[in-house]
C-alpha cells in the first residue's frame, strides 16, 4: 500500500511566533518498502509521521493511503486514526505494565470487538512470528527491553494493518541490543512484505534497515535515495555530512579530463566522480575517512596522491582514527590498526576518484 503526500504543511504557534514544522512536503512512499525518514531533531520527521497516522492535522495539503484519501484540507476529509488501517510502534513502546503479553497484543482486536476465537488465533500467530511464543502469560514488567519492543511490534501487527509506522522504536535500547533488534526487525519486515515508515535520527539504523531513505531538514525533504545512493552519491552537502562522517573541502571546478571532473582545492588538483557542473563553479569535495588510503614506503606517482602529516592518532579497536594535516586542510582518516605510524609522521595517501564526491555548496 503506497502513501502519497501532497503539499502538506504544518504550523505551530508559540508566544506570538509561527513555527513551520512541515514546509510544503511532497512525497510518495512506495508500497511494500521500508521507507525511512531521517534527519536531526526538530526537522519535522515525527510530525510528518503523526500526520500520516492522524495524530496531527496538517494545515495544508492531502494525504492518501492506497486509493483512500485520509486527509484533505481542500476537500474537508479527515479520517480518524483508528479508521486508517495503520499499525504504529512508539518510541516508548506504550506497553501497559498491568497487562500480560497476551492482553497487550490482543488489545487492538478487543477494542474492535473481534470474536474471542479470532483474537486467540491472531495473537498466537503474531507471537510466533515475533518469536515470543510461550510468553503469553508473562507480565509486561518482567520482559527485557528487546522483548518489550517485540510485544509492541506484535500489537501493531496483530490487526493486519495496511501500513506500519515506527517512531524511533530502538532509541531506548543499549547499543548491543539495538544492533540485534535492528537485524530482527529487518528480517520481520522483509517476511511481511508490508509498507513500513520508519523515523530515526540514527544514520546507521537508517542505512541498515531501509530500502529507501528521505533526508529531512527544517520541515522539508532534502533528498531521497537508496542507502547506497545517499551514502556514496549524495547530491547535497548537508546529506553527505549528516549520513556519515565526511571530510568536506572547498573546491573549484577546473574541467573534465579522462572521464573525471577535475577540481582545485586545498589538497591540490583532485580527480572526482564526473558531475555535470560548470567550469569555474564552486563545489564541496566530500571524502569519507575510510577511503583515504595510506601509501607505504616511498610514494609512487599516482592519481590523487596527497602528502600530509599526522597530527593525532587514536586507537578505536578496528582502526586508528587519524587527523592528517595537508596545508590548511585537516582530514579525518581510518588507518589499519597494524600500521606503524606515530603522531608527527609524514604520510602519503591516495584518493580513489570513484570515492571523491562533489556536492552542492
Amino acid at each position: 500500500m503506497d502513501i502519497r503526500i501532497r503539499g502538506v504543511s504544518k504550523y505551530y504557534y508559540s508566544e506570538g511566533k509561527t513555527i513551520k514544522a512541515l514546509d510544503d512536503v511532497n512525497l510518495t512512499i512506495p508500497a511494500n518498502q521500508i521507507f525511512t525518514l531521517l534527519g536531526p531533531s526538530g526537522c519535522g520527521k515525527t510530525t510528518l509521521l503523526r500526520c500520516i497516522v492522524g495524530l496531527e492535522m496538517p494545515d495544508t495539503g492531502e494525504i492518501s493511503i492506497g486509493d483512500d484519501v485520509v486527509w484533505s484540507k481542500d476537500r474537508n476529509i479527515s479520517v480518524p486514526p483508528e479508521k486508517r488501517g495503520l499499525g504504529m510502534v512508539f518510541q516508548t513502546y506504550a506497553i501497559w505494565p498491568h497487562m500480560t503479553v497476551f492482553d497487550n497484543v490482543a488489545y487492538p482486536l478487543q477494542v474492535r470487538g473481534a470474536a474471542k476465537d479470532r483474537i486467540r488465533e491472531s495473537v498466537a500467530k503474531t507471537l510466533r512470528f515475533v518469536q515470543l511464543e510461550g510468553f503469553e502469560g508473562r507480565p509486561a514488567t518482567k520482559l527485557s527491553g528487546g522483548q518489550q519492543q517485540r510485544v509492541a511490534l506484535a500489537r501493531a501487527l496483530v490487526a493486519e494493518p495496511r501500513v506500519i509506522l515506527f517512531d524511533e522504536p530502538l532509541s531506548n535500547l543499549d547499543a548491543k541490543l539495538r544492533e540485534e533488534t535492528r537485524k530482527e526487525l529487518r528480517a520481520f519486515l522483509g517476511k511481511l512484505q508490508i509498507t513500513a515508515v520508519y523515523v530515526t535520527h540514527d544514520r546507521v539504523e537508517a542505512l541498515a534497515l531501509s530500502d529507501s531513505i528521505a533526508v529531512m531538514r527544517s520541515g522539508q525533504i532534502i533528498e531521497i535515495g537508496t542507502p547506497k545512493k545517499i551514502y556514496f552519491d549524495a547530491d547535497h552537502r548537508f546529506v553527505a555530512d549528516f549520513i556519515g562522517r565526511a571530510n568536506l573541502v572547498k573546491a573549484r571546478v577546473r574541467g573534465v579530463e579522462g572521464g573525471y571532473t577535475m577540481v582545485d582545492c586545498g589538497l591540490g588538483v583532485i580527480a572526482c566522480q564526473q558531475r555535470d557542473v560548470a567550469v569555474g563553479s564552486e563545489a564541496t569535495l566530500c571524502i569519507r575517512p575510510e577511503f583515504i588510503r595510506i601509501v607505504g614506503g616511498e610514494a609512487p606517482a599516482a592519481k590523487n596522491l596527497v602528502n600530509g602529516r599526522i597530527e593525532s592518532l587514536v586507537f578505536v579497536g578496528e582502526a586508528y582514527e587519524a587527523e592528517i594535516r595537508v596545508g590548511d586542510e585537516q582530514l579525518l582518516a581510518k588507518i589499519d590498526p597494524d600500521a606503524k605510524l606515530d603522531e608527527g609522521d609524514a604520510v602519503s595517501f591516495t584518493l580513489d576518484p570513484a570515492h571523491c564526491l562533489l556536492v552542492a555548496v
